[in-house]
């Protein structure tokens, strides 16, 4: 999956597409692994540069390398369909 690095994302639209809840981006979001932009005063509203989505999605691709190829873990025990889970634990 590829996002247009020169477009911006909100963040249901980047969860829909990942399929992880909204939870799991602002996680992201908050603990620094991935980039957004807070437009407008107050509560605002947060949007995802497509680079930084693209750069978390290679950083978890890595993080599932490193865990599952290099380090011998069972994927399948680490993945199930709770949506509060994300790729190789990243975020």
């Amino acid at each position: 999956m590829q996002f247009e690095d020169n477009r911006v994302y909100r963040v249901k639209a980047v969860a829909e597409a990942l399929d992880v809840s909204p939870a799991t981006i602002y996680r992201a979001i908050e603990s620094g692994a991935m980039d957004a932009y807070k437009i407008g005063t107050g509560k605002g509203t947060l949007r995802i540069p497509g680079r930084s989505v693209n750069v978390y999605l290679n950083e978890c691709g890595e993080a599932a390398y490193q865990a599952y190829v290099v380090s011998g873990q069972s994927p399948a025990a680490d993945d199930t369909d709770n949506v509060n889970n994300t790729a190789a634990g990243v975020a």
